[in-house]
């Protein structure tokens, strides 16, 4: 069984930072794509920030510029930094990962978190 595990988030104040971190552990092969995604009161869950193994990165429009996901394979961890926090980022943050389980077959599942919530006060 895989689990994510998430820490960090809480109460912010518009204007700082914030520092997440996933570690994903349990029976498996090995993680492809991991990232973070978030969804504020009354929106639909939207993607924050995803990397790739190797090393590829899409944000949000919306994070873009005061963000910096990063990985460490080597403790299948994934964490998230965004700067400049507005009270738009309050919402409940997800981990996110691609996770193959089974040694005769190359396919992954994805795998999530159980959420932590961020809230940003102005």
């Amino acid at each position: 069984q895989v689990q994510l595990v998430e820490s960090g988030g809480g109460l912010m104040q518009a204007g700082g930072s914030l520092s997440l971190s996933c570690t994903v552990s349990g029976n498996f092969i090995r993680t492809d794509r991991m990232g973070w995604y978030r969804q504020g009161p009354g929106k639909q869950r939207e993607a924050v920030a995803v990397i790739t193994r190797g090393g590829n990165i899409d944000y949000a429009d919306s994070v873009k510029g005061r963000s910096t996901i990063s990985r460490d394979q080597s403790k299948n961890a994934v964490y998230l930094q965004m700067n400049s926090l507005k009270p738009d980022d309050t919402a409940v943050y997800f981990c996110y990962a691609l996770v193959r389980t089974d040694p005769q077959i190359n396919t992954y599942d994805a795998h999530w978190g159980q959420g932590t919530q961020v809230t940003v006060s102005s």
